[in-house]
């Protein structure tokens, strides 16, 4: 079974719940429609890796369910198949193949919070080039609407994850480029993680 840190510890997630089109710009720059309801899709423990493959990232928010509640914060990229979700979607077929196979989640060290604060923000840079910049206040659905809705059809156990959503600026992984992510509470800086793309 795959792993996260969180704080000092090692956690074994039994399942990374997503949530899609959660940012109007993202949405926009894929020509999706606004949902009506929370598109809600789910990752396997297997999807969970170290190692960043060179397909389409999406950097999340990422939060980490105890006792029901989010718990830890970190910063995730959800990996996509982006040619293959496209024909899914145009056959009204699930996105499963395309978001949720073995690797497809890549994800920071969690940090430990008390309460979830609106100063939440993270960062993607490849190459050292800004790519990607996401907030609490940009996103459609916030952090305990999503866990609530979620809870109303699922169980959540201790060490799940809730990734919630990308904003603009998603694109191609190249093999060899550097992904840096950042994540920082009203300018100070929480946690950092860096991957190599195979």
């Amino acid at each position: 079974m795959n792993t996260v840190i969180v704080g000092n510890r090692v956690v074994t997630p039994s399942k990374v719940v997503c949530v899609g089109r959660n940012y109007v710009e993202h949405i926009e720059e894929l020509n999706n429609e606004v949902p009506d309801d929370m598109v809600l899709f789910i990752k396997p423990n297997s999807a969970i890796a170290d190692e960043l493959l060179s397909f389409h990232h999406e950097a999340e928010l990422c939060f980490l369910v105890e006792g029901g509640d989010f718990v830890a914060v970190g910063v995730g990229l959800d990996l996509t198949k982006r040619g293959l979700q496209s024909k899914l979607k145009a056959k009204g077929l699930p996105w499963e193949r395309a978001k949720s196979f073995d690797g497809s989640a890549v994800i920071s060290k969690f940090i430990s919070i008390e309460a979830i604060s609106d100063g939440l923000t993270f960062e993607l840079s490849i190459n050292d080039e800004p790519t990607q910049r996401g907030s609490i206040g940009l996103m459609m659905n916030k952090p305990l609407e999503i866990l609530n809705e979620i809870q109303t059809f699922m169980s959540l156990v201790d060490g799940d994850i809730v990734m919630t959503g990308t904003p603009k600026g998603a694109g191609e992984v190249n093999a060899g480029d550097e992904f840096k992510v950042k994540l920082s509470d009203n300018g100070l800086t929480l946690t950092q993680a860096s991957w190599r793309a195979l």
